[in-house]
């Protein structure tokens, strides 16, 4: 698994640490006026490379709705990496046994993904006839391509080996990907914890080919209904349950919201990566982030 640590950022002539003293003796000296001149590029822009991303948008025609559906794209790739990231920093909190320290970035991740889902809302307005005046242009272009929201699913849970072959000829994005695969995912790092918990886990799930998807397991669903029995306020594993619960509630939204939008602007045509589309979409649902977290609830 990755190493999260923290990194300083390259310092330059724009941009250097200020402290809260330095910031109150410029602002006395300036009445409270911005700094409007530099030595250098703005600082804004050396930090967050802002005219960077704005002139990644490339549209393949002058239709405004494509400028939408790319710029959303884009967005939705960013919350995907920024949601891994918040998952990546979980997951290693968690193999340290450190689970009051991992609820907040997996709540921070719960609220990245409620970002996430928001984005389709700029998307809501496009019909049919909307989307095929560009669709054509995109080739074989497709969501389906998209290496960071396998990492995201992949480090979710749901596994499928299969979808890594069409980054084959990018060495770096396949050998992380299949990395990513060959690795514990966050769920199978929470069962572990289940276990050195004291509860009954089976040596067959906890040494099984972590390659391949996670089965839902009476075992595994009877320690949930346990940890949700214990009421008591410093039930860190409970906390830890419900965190894990908003974060696939959340993901499966954006799947959910997926759908719709698939449904609302192409119907059940074939999708542009050559699957069935909106019917391919259908039958992923039924694969389930976290399973024994919704299927414990039946016996609570």
């Amino acid at each position: 698994m990755e190493q999260m640590e923290l990194r300083s950022p390259t310092l330059t002539s724009a941009v250097r640490p200020v402290t809260p003293q330095q910031r109150a003796a410029k602002a006395a000296h300036t009445g409270g006026k911005p700094t409007l001149e530099f030595a250098g590029r703005v600082p804004y822009d050396v930090y967050t490379h802002a005219s960077t991303l704005h002139r990644l948008q490339q549209p393949l025609s002058d239709d405004p709705g494509e400028m939408s559906f790319l710029m959303v794209t884009q967005i939705m790739e960013l919350y995907f990496g920024l949601t891994r990231y918040e998952l990546l920093q979980a997951q290693a909190m968690i193999r340290a046994d450190q689970v009051w320290d991992a609820l907040a970035p997996l709540r921070r991740a719960a609220l990245h993904l409620e970002a996430l889902n928001a984005a389709w809302r700029g998307l809501r307005w496009m019909t049919p006839a909307d989307f095929n005046r560009f669709r054509d242009l995109l080739g074989e272009a497709s969501g389906f391509q998209s290496a960071m929201y396998r990492q995201l699913e992949f480090l979710l849970g749901l596994r499928d080996p299969a979808l890594i072959r069409p980054f084959r000829r990018h060495p770096d994005v396949y050998d992380e990907l299949r990395e990513t695969l060959a690795a514990p995912s966050l769920w199978d790092d929470v069962v572990a914890l289940l276990a050195r918990h004291g509860f009954d886990v089976p040596a067959e799930v906890l040494d099984r080919d972590v390659s391949v998807e996670h089965e839902t397991h009476p075992q595994i669903e009877a320690a949930w209904v346990a940890i949700y029995a214990a009421e008591q306020p410093d039930n860190h594993l409970r906390l830890l349950g419900e965190a894990l619960t908003e974060v696939a509630d959340q993901f499966g939204e954006w799947r959910w919201q997926h759908v719709k939008a698939v449904q609302r602007t192409m119907g059940a045509k074939v999708g542009s990566g050559g699957s069935a589309g909106l019917a391919w979409l259908q039958r992923s649902m039924a694969r389930v982030v976290f399973p024994e977290l919704w299927s414990a609830r039946t016996s609570m």
